[in-house]
């Protein structure tokens, strides 16, 4: 089974349905100056995570909690929360805009997508966030 995550500006895919948590982080360096790219995949290829944004990868290295300083169950819980008012934002286009809201993301909570997928996409939001003034769910730290 593949489920694909598509987030507005960046993309960021899962593929898979696998629970395993070991993931190879690596920075793509081929892509324009002006974007930064993250790439999150486990060995067996089972998922793999892409972000491009601008200025996502600095602010992750500066600016972002390390990891570990959440929990995997409090990132799991966050994440849930925010895509479904991010896909709720996605079905109406005439109320969000479309031009950050551009694809529904398929977020599966039973799937164990490990700490690492949950850590960027989290911090992905916080950023998002944050860089655009929306506010998902509950409070968003001011970082």
């Amino acid at each position: 089974m593949k489920n694909l995550i598509y987030i507005s500006i960046i993309l960021l895919a899962i593929i898979g349905c696998s629970s395993s948590q070991s993931t190879v982080p690596t920075k793509d360096t081929s892509k324009a100056e002006s974007k930064d790219t993250i790439k999150i995949a486990n060995k067996d290829l089972n998922y793999e995570v892409i972000i491009i944004e601008s200025g996502f990868d600095t602010w992750l290295n500066s600016t972002a909690h390390p990891r570990g300083f959440y929990s995997q169950k409090y990132l799991e819980d966050k994440n849930y929360r925010y895509i479904m008012e991010w896909n709720n934002r996605v079905s109406q286009p005439l109320r969000y805009s479309p031009n950050l809201y551009e694809m529904r993301i398929d977020y599966d909570p039973n799937i164990d997508y490990g700490y690492e997928v949950n850590y960027l996409i989290y911090n992905y939001m916080i950023y998002f966030q944050n860089k655009y003034k929306q506010k998902l769910y509950g409070y968003v730290p001011p970082r």
